[in-house]
């Protein structure tokens, strides 16, 4: 993966472009690439190709998340994101849909995604940074304004 940062302002909202190569995983050079630059209040979108996706849907019974396993070739036809303050280091929150050779759909959280050949990440940070806290009644860290 390639970044840049595009721009900066004078309140400290910074820009980046982030290029994944083919093979590169999505999620874990997300959350590094969030570690060593300190985001805590950020936005993303991504367009691109994936050879195989982990996505997972949330099971409000169980509190628990279903994987669902894709293993092709699928455009990346939305791929948006938030990372928030969790406990001090950043949480990477993405939802993705992804389009089949056949023109069907399937979304959810992302999980685990390697690009395929290319994936496009555009992330803007915001100078108030959004915190995350585990909520013991949905099961999940949600962001505390």
């Amino acid at each position: 993966m390639k970044s840049k940062e595009l721009a900066r302002s004078s309140d400290g909202q910074r820009t980046f472009a982030l290029i994944f190569d083919t093979g590169d995983e999505v999620s874990s050079n997300l959350k590094t690439f969030a570690e060593k630059n300190h985001l805590a209040g950020s936005h993303f979108t991504a367009i691109g190709a994936l050879s195989d996706v982990t996505l997972a849907w949330f099971d409000w019974e169980t509190k628990k998340y279903k994987n669902i396993d894709i293993h092709e070739q699928v455009e990346v036809l939305s791929l948006i994101g938030d990372i928030a303050d969790d406990n001090g280091k950043p949480k990477v929150h993405a939802h993705l849909v992804i389009g089949k050779s056949d023109g069907t759909a399937h979304g959810g959280h992302l999980i685990e995604a390697h690009v395929r050949p290319t994936l496009e990440l555009i992330l803007t940070e915001s100078p108030a940074h959004l915190r995350r806290r585990h909520d013991p009644q949905i099961g999940l860290a949600l962001i505390r304004l």
